[in-house]
């Protein structure tokens, strides 16, 4: 008889967790960091004389391994400092999330890295903050500036290292 009534009562609390679960992961919150600078040598990579940059506006995407199809999208804009908080919600386990640069604040250094960076926004792969710091993305100048080339000489690079581009 008390076998009778403990395992149903298992059975029920089981099912309760389950459901606790469930209500857990549709919970989840990140909050990714970036920034977002001026690449002015045009080398895709930040120097000395790169500039960060203020309200330049940024997306982050999230979308099916399968088909591409968009399941999630949040877009911020910089700080003075050139930083972005953009607060994701839900777990995206299954999805791939690209962060892309939108909009340039400067019509000096407007032109898109057509890079984007992929971000890890689930819970399920051993990070166990909810912050993510995203890599830096830069837009390019359309002229590199003049002292550019002592930039790339004092870090031992030389014109056949790297295509200016």
């Amino acid at each position: 008889m008390y076998n009778a009534l403990i395992t149903p009562g298992f059975c029920f609390l089981s099912l309760l967790g389950s459901a606790y679960t469930v209500v857990a992961e549709d919970d989840s919150k990140f909050y990714v960091v970036g920034t977002v600078y001026c690449d002015t040598c045009r080398t895709q990579f930040i120097t000395r004389v790169s500039e960060l940059m203020a309200k330049a506006k940024v997306k982050l995407e999230c979308r099916e391994q399968e088909d591409g199809k968009v399941t999630y999208t949040v877009e911020g804009e910089t700080d003075k400092l050139g930083v972005y908080h953009l607060l994701v919600e839900g777990d995206h386990e299954e999805e791939v999330c690209e962060v892309v640069l939108v909009e340039s604040s400067d019509p000096d250094c407007c032109e898109l890295d057509k890079k984007s960076h992929q971000i890890s926004l689930t819970k399920e792969n051993g990070i166990s903050s909810e912050n993510r710091i995203a890599n830096p993305l830069g837009f390019m100048r359309k002229e590199p500036l003049a002292e550019c080339p002592e930039v790339l000489k004092e870090l031992g690079i030389t014109d056949q290292d790297i295509a200016v581009v």
